[in-house]
């Protein structure tokens, strides 16, 4: 099944807001065979509207927009889609009832504009939004569908999961199985990868395709398999999964699609092992992105933001002379942070980052991009420069993932 994705609103075309919602509906619905035709962006705009939607049913069944829903008179998209499907906006006690319930929760007031929220077309069957106060509305017309719904993300996502997907599903059903399987890569290129994989591509099945999905620091491989023997087809994904792990081994790190913190807490886990750690150009990112997983608790002791030399040397206790010498962005330097941390905070495992995230305070011996890290896990402490490309923000995010990288490696040795 074909579907457009459509996103409303003057702020994303402008760069002042990031469409999130489109990846993750394409991410959630891939799985289920359903291949998105096109993303499109458009204004708050009635004629813009009605022909972003003429023109995508022109190539798929199904469109999903987002966005133009909120509470304010610049959100037009009711009154455009009354006009493009027919019927009239009229009030909805049920939808208002919700309205109310949602807006209790939160201890705020419905307010006049608020209200405007149970104003719904009659020619829409509406979905109450469980966790705000703009309805989903689905249309249908020629076996066509659209759905509408809220452009705040966290809305998006949760009634998506409760109730979009699920509807869709049994609307546009289907005879043949899908099937994924997700390995997380580490060490291995992409090209490197293709090659070492080569034959194992020839002699696949011919429902079953490898896709290559490279990021930072790591690589996820997906195997897809789609048939109408679902038996046979789980068979068949089983086996070519042992099989790509007798060629890749340890560089597989996880059979699934989950953040490199997730695989790493799982490992710390699994090990009885914890964690801290002392960030310089990093500023906290680690240990944030460490946090972001639940259940870390189970193994992160905190973390130090040594972003000053003096905290370097009072808290952790980097030496003042190699300070001196060497730079704060060395290898004396880091490796004493991240031994310097493991001991303030009682930790069997620490990783340590000093460098130049830019866009200024390069030299031409320590360039922007130059960051050095270190990871310890017991006695054992090793250490490594990368030069990372990007900007600020690049830089800090591709520290964060080459150090954690660098921790899991010492762990598996």
């Amino acid at each position: 099944m074909k579907y457009t994705i459509i996103a409303i609103g003057d702020e994303l075309l402008i760069g002042q807001v990031t469409d999130t919602n489109s990846g993750w509906i394409a991410r959630h619905l891939t799985p289920y065979g359903w291949e998105a035709q096109s993303f499109k962006v458009i204004s708050d705009d009635s004629h813009s509207i009605t022909q972003a939607i003429e023109e995508a049913f022109e190539h798929t069944d199904v469109v999903l927009m987002t966005g133009g829903l909120g509470p304010t008179k610049d959100d037009i998209t009711k009154p455009a889609l009354c006009d493009y499907f027919g019927g009239e906006l009229v009030y909805n006690e049920t939808t208002a009832a919700n309205v109310r319930s949602v807006m209790a929760k939160r201890n705020l007031q419905v307010n006049e504009y608020t209200r405007l929220q149970a104003m719904v077309p009659t020619s829409c069957r509406v979905i109450q939004n469980q966790v705000g106060t703009a309805p989903i509305m689905w249309f249908e017309r020629d076996g066509k569908v659209l759905v509408s719904m809220p452009g705040v993300p966290f809305e998006t996502e949760a009634m998506m999961e409760r109730e979009v997907i699920p509807q869709l599903l049994k609307r546009f059903h289907r005879d043949e199985v899908i099937m994924f399987r997700t390995f997380m890569i580490m060490g291995i290129i992409e090209s490197d990868l293709a090659m070492m994989l080569d034959e194992f591509e020839r002699n696949l099945p011919q429902c079953l395709h490898l896709a290559y999905l490279p990021q930072p620091g790591l690589m996820r491989l997906r195997l897809t398999g789609i048939s109408a023997d679902a038996e046979t087809l789980k068979s068949q994904m089983t086996h070519q999964e042992k099989e790509l792990h007798r060629l890749l081994g340890k560089a597989i790190i996880a059979d699934e699609d989950i953040p490199l913190a997730d695989i790493l807490g799982r490992k710390l886990r699994e090990s009885k092992l914890t964690l801290s750690t002392a960030e310089s150009c990093t500023g906290g990112n680690i240990a944030h992105v460490i946090t972001e997983i639940a259940g870390s608790s189970d193994y992160f002791k905190g973390a130090v933001v040594s972003y000053a030399n003096e905290v370097k040397t009072c808290v952790l206790g980097v030496s003042p002379d190699v300070l001196e010498t060497e730079g704060a962005v060395s290898q004396p330097v880091v490796e004493q942070m991240v031994r310097g941390v493991s001991e303030l905070l009682h930790t069997d495992c620490a990783v340590a980052t000093s460098g130049v995230a830019g866009p200024g305070g390069g030299t031409p011996d320590k360039p922007v991009g130059m960051v050095w890290m270190a990871a310890k896990c017991g006695d054992r402490v090793v250490s490594q420069v990368k030069r990372l490309p990007g900007d600020r923000h690049r830089v800090i995010d591709r520290a964060t993932t080459e150090a954690l990288l660098l921790l899991l490696r010492l762990i598996q040795q």
